[in-house]
C-alpha cells in the first residue's frame, strides 16, 4: 500500500511537471508572434507620438485636446509616470500620466512642436515570473517653443526609454473564452537632455 502511494505521487509529480512545462511552452513566443507584438508596441509608441503632438500644439482646440488626453492614457499601464526634463534645470520631475498632459496642454507658448524619431527597441522583450514580457524602446524628442512673432524661444532633445509590457489576456466572444496578447506603455524615464 505505502509502495502505491508512493508510485502515484511519483506519477503525479511527473504528470504536474508535464503540465507545468506545456503551460510555459504555450506561453513562450514563437518568433512570428514576438514580432507581432514588437509591431504592436512600436505602433503604439508612435500613436502615442502623435497624441502628444496634438496634446501639445496649440492650434487644437480644448475639447478635442482633453479627447485626445484620454485616448493616450488608454496606451498606459495604471501608475505609469513620464519624466520632464529641461535645459535650464539639473533635475528631472515625474507625473502621472494625465498631469503630464494636462501640463503639455497648458505651456505658456505660443507655439510648440513635439517631433519623435529614431523609435527602436533597445531592450528585448524578457519574460517576467508571472508571465508579463517587459521590454524597452527609446525615442529622440525634440521639442521646439515660438512666441507670437514665431521666434524660437526654446528648443531641446531628449533621449527617453519607454518601459512596454506585455500581458496575456483573455476575453470571452460568443460564449468562448479567446486569450490575446495585450501591450501597454509603462514609465518613460528621462535619459539624457542635450540642445
Amino acid at each position: 500500500m505505502v509502495k502505491q502511494m508512493k508510485k502515484l505521487a511519483l506519477i503525479m509529480i511527473v504528470l504536474i511537471g508535464f503540465v507545468a512545462t506545456s503551460a510555459i511552452a504555450q506561453d513562450n513566443l514563437s518568433p512570428e508572434r514576438k514580432q507581432a507584438i514588437d509591431s504592436l508596441a512600436l505602433e503604439k509608441v508612435r500613436d502615442l507620438s502623435k497624441y502628444i503632438s496634438l496634446i501639445g500644439s496649440k492650434d487644437t482646440p480644448w475639447s478635442e485636446a482633453n479627447r485626445v488626453i484620454d485616448r493616450a492614457e488608454e496606451l498606459f499601464m495604471q501608475g505609469s509616470e513620464i519624466g520632464v526634463s529641461s535645459l535650464t534645470r539639473t533635475e528631472i520631475n515625474y507625473y502621472t500620466t494625465r498631469k503630464y498632459f494636462e501640463r503639455l496642454m497648458r505651456l505658456n507658448y505660443d507655439k510648440v512642436e513635439i517631433d519623435w524619431y529614431n523609435i527602436e527597441y533597445v531592450s528585448d522583450l524578457q519574460r517576467q515570473p508571472d508571465g508579463t514580457y517587459v521590454g524597452v524602446i527609446t525615442i529622440f524628442q525634440k521639442f521646439s517653443a515660438y512666441d507670437k512673432e514665431g521666434r524660437l524661444v526654446y528648443q531641446d532633445t531628449t533621449k527617453k526609454d519607454i518601459t512596454v509590457y506585455v500581458k496575456r489576456k483573455e476575453t470571452q466572444i460568443g460564449g468562448r473564452l479567446i486569450g490575446f496578447w495585450d501591450v501597454l506603455l509603462g514609465d518613460i524615464r528621462v535619459k539624457e537632455t542635450t540642445i
